[in-house]
């Protein structure tokens, strides 16, 4: 009797029982990897503000402290955005008729506010508290990046669920003395590995004397 299928068909159903496989755990994996991508979480991301605000020239030519215009950020879980009367600080002497800077001059007469784009977002289920961080020691540039280096600012991190554990199982990597917080450039030692070294040495001392908890429970972020 001869056979009901030709032999080829062994190889197309092995082939196909391969390529369901492929395609299922592709189904499940590609998400993962999408979630974690800078496409879904806007890392790099170019952001056009209503105002050209160069930190570069702010921050590292002029040595405006981050907390000077995010005062709520050492008080506060937000950081916030600073209000434009903070702005006509330096602004109602400096540049004070410069047309790039019209609309904050409207902003101040009118009490409306800059429409600023936030560009650091996290889902309305996580929770974060600049206030802890800040008070113990965790730098801005942890999160933010090297703002003073930035003509506009960006996302430079990923925000991630990993990236904020990879922090909290090891808090010792990423504490700084409380009055260096600001000072994005600033490190241990300007030699690589001394300062490594030295990172582990006083950030584990830090952890140990300010009693960090780095909580990696879920209600810690989700609440």
């Amino acid at each position: 009797m001869p056979a009901l299928f030709p032999p080829w068909t062994n190889t197309a159903t092995r082939a196909a029982l391969i390529g369901a496989v492929v395609i299922g755990a592709g189904a499940l994996v590609a998400p993962m990897l999408y979630a974690r991508s800078p496409y879904a979480t806007g890392q790099g991301d170019p952001v056009l503000q209503p105002i050209a605000f160069d930190h570069r020239h702010h921050v590292r030519d002029d040595g405006i402290d981050c907390a000077y215009c995010h005062y709520e950020a050492t008080r506060s879980p937000y950081a916030g955005v600073p209000p434009t009367s903070l702005c006509m600080n330096c602004h109602s002497q400096v540049l004070k008729d410069d047309p790039k800077l019209a609309l904050v001059r409207e902003s101040y007469a009118t009490g409306k506010p800059i429409p600023w784009v936030q560009i650091h977002k996290l889902p309305d289920f996580v929770y974060f508290n600049h206030s802890v961080h800040v008070n113990r020691g965790v730098s801005c540039v942890e999160c933010h990046g090297q703002i003073n280096k930035m003509d506009e600012v960006h996302q430079d991190k990923p925000l991630s669920m990993s990236f904020c554990l990879n922090c909290h199982r090891d808090p010792a990597a990423h504490i700084r003395p409380e009055d260096k917080v600001t000072d994005l450039g600033w490190k241990w030692s300007p030699d690589s590995e001394t300062n490594e070294e030295m990172q582990v040495q006083y950030g584990t001392k830090y952890v140990h004397d300010w009693k960090v908890q780095s909580l990696q429970d879920c209600s810690a972020c989700h609440r």
